[in-house]
């Protein structure tokens, strides 16, 4: 009988080591793009998506840009463009900026009421194929040189945070600013700050 009650509970043994070791795989579940998750308490990509909304809404129904694209427009019959530039990041963690300034690209595209122009690398590889087409390519499909459409403005701008602790709680907060730059005159159209995203983390008390 004892014999029998050992051979189980080694059975046992091996059955729940067997199933601990199969279940500490990944678990990986798909979410909905839109979904807000918060797992470290830091800058994440609902964060990114909200301030570069409200941002852009903010430049574009500012007085004294709405007026200028008005006049703008009037004048040329075509939309201003614009050039997103460099966002610095100003902050004590690491964010990639990069990101925000697609999504910033993106968003005045989705607006209808500038036209986006690309700079830095994408720039430089338009031109060179362009140099590159005045050579290699037929006469009616070479693209045109100095017919680029000129950036009206440039927008810019940095992300900043700030974190409060006292014993397990800490709150970080983030302070993001834009300016949008008319290149021709350098005056600052539009400058804005968006300090929206704050954020309460707690961690759990470790008992001895």
């Amino acid at each position: 009988m004892k014999k029998t009650i050992i051979i189980a509970i080694a059975i046992s043994v091996v059955t729940v080591f067997l199933f601990g070791t199969c279940s500490s795989n990944p678990r990986v579940t798909r979410v909905d793009p839109d979904t807000q998750i918060d797992l470290s308490g830091y800058w994440n990509d609902t964060d990114v998506r909200l301030v570069c909304d409200s941002l852009i809404n903010d430049a574009l129904n500012s007085p004294r840009v709405a007026d200028y694209i008005h006049q703008y427009t009037a004048r040329t019959g075509r939309l201003p463009s614009v050039l997103v530039g460099t966002f610095r990041n100003e902050s004590s963690e690491h964010i990639d900026t990069g990101i925000i300034s697609t999504i910033m690209e993106s968003t005045i595209l989705n607006t209808g009421r500038l036209v986006f122009v690309s700079g830095g690398n994408v720039r430089e590889e338009v031109r060179s194929e362009r140099e590159d087409q005045q050579i290699h390519a037929s006469a009616e499909t070479t693209a045109a040189m100095y017919s680029e459409t000129g950036a009206t403005f440039l927008m810019t701008g940095a992300v900043r945070s700030m974190v409060d602790r006292a014993t397990n709680i800490s709150v970080r907060s983030y302070f993001v600013n834009a300016q949008l730059t008319n290149i021709e005159t350098n005056q600052i159209m539009w400058s804005g700050l968006n300090d929206e995203i704050k954020k309460e983390i707690r961690q759990p008390r470790f008992r001895r």
